[in-house]
């Protein structure tokens, strides 16, 4: 299994939709770990570590997320897998 760390920003109407609560269940249901919250700019924010498979299911998920989000853009930046995180929680 290749791991690896994905941080993106995500765009659009993304915030008052519960677009952080099911990025939590899409995360735990393919065995990620990180975090995600909101940003000040109404963006949401993510990392996701784990299988690379599993990172690019998310990835996929995240390009529309819950039935109320529309999402314009996703920035993603890829790094080095670091293993730090236990799960996959709401920050802040």
């Amino acid at each position: 299994m290749n791991k690896i760390r994905v941080h993106v920003y995500i765009s659009g109407r993304v915030q008052g939709v519960g677009y952080r609560y099911s990025t939590v269940h899409q995360a735990q249901s393919l065995e990620l770990t990180g975090w995600v919250k909101n940003t000040y700019d109404r963006k949401v924010e993510a990392i996701f570590e784990g299988d690379e498979n599993a990172v690019e299911q998310m990835l996929k998920w995240c390009q529309n997320g819950p039935s109320m989000a529309f999402v314009t853009n996703i920035e993603i930046h890829k790094s080095s897998y670091t293993g730090k995180f236990n799960s996959f929680v709401i920050k802040g």
